[in-house]
């Protein structure tokens, strides 16, 4: 008992700890959302691999030929040309053509890379002469009409390296699996904020300076890669360029998830970890098992002492504390980024209870993928097998 009762303790500390981080979040959010936008509409290149038919295909890219941007282009790249995904592309294409001009690329497929990263370092090729900016996006994201403004316009301090948003999971009429991952992803999407030496890119909504990306290198660095935004970030924190996070960018991705997917989705994700930041891994192993084997061992503890009939009082104050810190955070977080989210606001209301209730469960899935991760380096994404042989070494084992 007196084990449980020091690391209970430690879990208390750590919970007041990440409050006060998911405080400081959320004012964030707010302060940079009521901040007025730079008069800054250079001339963008949007570039969007595609793989496969997502989940609301159409809607997601719709969203991208309607933002309230000046001048850009949307540049659609995929491996082969029959690619399921060319069916929708090709008809907003043409429903859409007198808004924006757009071009489709077929890269091939990836022979030493990851295949996404194969697209965009064939389409970062083709932009248009007027570009100033480029900007990449995922098939699974539907941005707001204002996404673009927004993430270009953080652009205007050159001394701004790169500007990212991120992805959040909004379940819709998704099962228990669904509602998971969004608990398990919302806490990566408050670790972005204020301190931009430690905010990363993801690849689903970055905006980079051209020149800037041209002077970094940064597609002969992504040769070999299976991560592009853990490459780029390691490159912009290499020239100590900051990277900017908007969260005005922040994304709805609505897709339902089976636990199946759900599985491989996280595990991947924490593979991809492993290899290109070992850092950010070995705090989520450390993390995650202090807190599963305390949290719910402590329960099983009180359980039997229960049975016993010996005194549980402290025990369960400690274990009702922990799980109100951490239902406090996630409450501040959700309320913070439903103001960028406001559009989905009847979807976000039915994952508030999961947000609240499961995040437990969510941190034993975090030591689960810590697990799997630290035995295995094999992924599987978009249909393709890849084992990560190291950041700059990735060989495709299998295609669908």
């Amino acid at each position: 008992m007196y084990l449980f009762y020091f690391f209970a303790t430690v879990l208390v500390w750590l919970g007041i700890l990440s409050l006060r981080r998911g405080l400081r979040f959320a004012t964030y959010v707010r302060r940079e959302i009521a901040r007025p936008l730079p008069d800054f509409t250079p001339y963008v290149s949007v570039i969007a691999p595609c793989r496969g038919v997502d989940q609301g295909l159409r809607e997601n890219m719709e969203a991208l030929f309607e933002q309230d941007y000046p001048g850009y282009e949307i540049i659609f790249v995929t491996d082969t040309a029959d690619d399921p995904s060319l069916g929708v592309i090709e008809d907003l294409r043409r429903s859409q053509a007198d808004m924006v001009f757009t071009r489709l690329i077929i890269a091939g497929r990836a022979i030493d890379s990851g295949q996404k990263v194969h697209n965009l370092r064939a389409a970062v090729t083709e932009v248009d002469a007027r570009c100033e900016v480029l900007v990449f996006v995922d098939t699974d994201a539907r941005p707001e009409r204002n996404w673009l403004r927004s993430l270009v316009a953080t652009l205007q301090d050159e001394s701004v390296g790169a500007a990212t948003g991120y992805r959040w999971f909004v379940p819709g009429s998704g099962g228990f699996a669904s509602h998971l991952r969004s608990v398990w992803n919302a806490s990566i999407a408050s670790t972005l904020g204020r301190k931009r030496e430690s905010n990363f890119c993801w690849g689903g909504s970055t905006a980079i300076r051209r020149d800037t990306f041209d002077h970094l290198k940064i597609r002969e660095r992504w040769r070999g890669t299976v991560s592009d935004d853990f490459t780029m970030t390691k490159v912009l924190g290499e020239a100590g360029l900051p990277i900017h996070f908007v969260p005005a960018c922040l994304v709805a991705s609505l897709d339902r998830c089976t636990f199946r997917e759900l599985l491989e989705f996280t595990n991947r994700q924490l593979k991809i970890t492993r290899v290109y930041a070992p850092h950010l891994w070995k705090p989520v192993l450390i993390g995650s098992l202090l807190f599963t084997v305390t949290f719910f061992g402590g329960i099983a503890l009180v359980v039997c002492r229960a049975v016993m009939g010996r005194s549980v009082g402290l025990a369960v104050t400690l274990l009702i504390t922990i799980f109100l810190l951490g239902s406090a955070k996630a409450f501040v977080r959700f309320r913070a980024v439903s103001i960028p989210l406001a559009s989905y606001d009847a979807y976000l209301k039915r994952s508030l209870w999961p947000h609240l209730l499961v995040w437990p469960l969510a941190s034993a899935l975090y030591l689960s993928n810590a697990t799997a991760s630290a035995w295995s380096r094999r992924i599987s994404w978009r249909g393709i097998t890849y084992e990560l042989k190291s950041p700059s070494e990735a060989v495709i084992i299998a295609r669908e």
